[in-house]
């Protein structure tokens, strides 16, 4: 596992070419139930939704909202590809997303909206907390495992095809057929 230095542009703990992001707000009181609604018309969001796959930002694995200490705090948990500067632009440039958050946000202590990439940042880091440890259980960037997923997919076609049994008798192909068994 390598981490990010002191005071460069990617905070958070990486591991790989993936980065952890963790970050903490207050509550503003009496919001709490408006902030709920929001984080249930996030999570019925085309992308955002259990089983879609599609979310804005496409360098993110996953994402969670977690409200805690009686609905005082929030938390935004994710992990995400590549520089972090690259992540705030295409976070900050993904509109429906940037509109979404915008409806979550909202209703924390200290923000103001989101006139800019620099304003966001400001914000995010000042909620940022690096994790005292993060680890992964696969290797790989969302775009590569998205790719393996394809990949995986037409070999399935191929090893369902009628006519692909001779072909499949190749022994240049045994280590697929063999990854494919087990």
């Amino acid at each position: 596992m390598t981490t990010s230095e002191a005071g460069t542009s990617r905070p958070g703990v990486t591991v790989g070419p993936t980065s952890e992001f963790s970050l903490f707000f207050r509550v503003k009181a009496g919001e709490s139930e408006s902030l709920r609604a929001a984080l249930t018309d996030l999570q019925r969001t085309p992308g955002y939704r259990p089983g879609d796959y599609g979310m804005a930002v496409s360098t993110i694995h996953e994402a969670r909202f977690v409200l805690f200490d009686d609905d005082k705090q929030l938390a935004f948990i994710t992990s995400f590809d590549g520089p972090w500067d690259a992540y705030m632009e295409d976070f900050f440039t993904s509109g429906p997303t940037l509109a979404l958050f915008d409806m979550i946000f909202r209703h924390s202590e200290g923000y103001d909206g989101l006139p800019d990439l620099a304003a966001l940042k400001a914000f995010i880091l000042g909620a940022q907390q690096r994790a005292a440890a993060y680890a992964r259980n696969y290797g790989g960037t969302v775009k590569e495992i998205r790719k393996a997923q394809r990949v995986n997919a037409a070999f399935e076609r191929v090893l369902d095809h009628p006519d692909a049994a001779e072909a499949l008798r190749h022994p240049a192909l045994q280590p697929l057929l063999d990854e494919a068994a087990g």
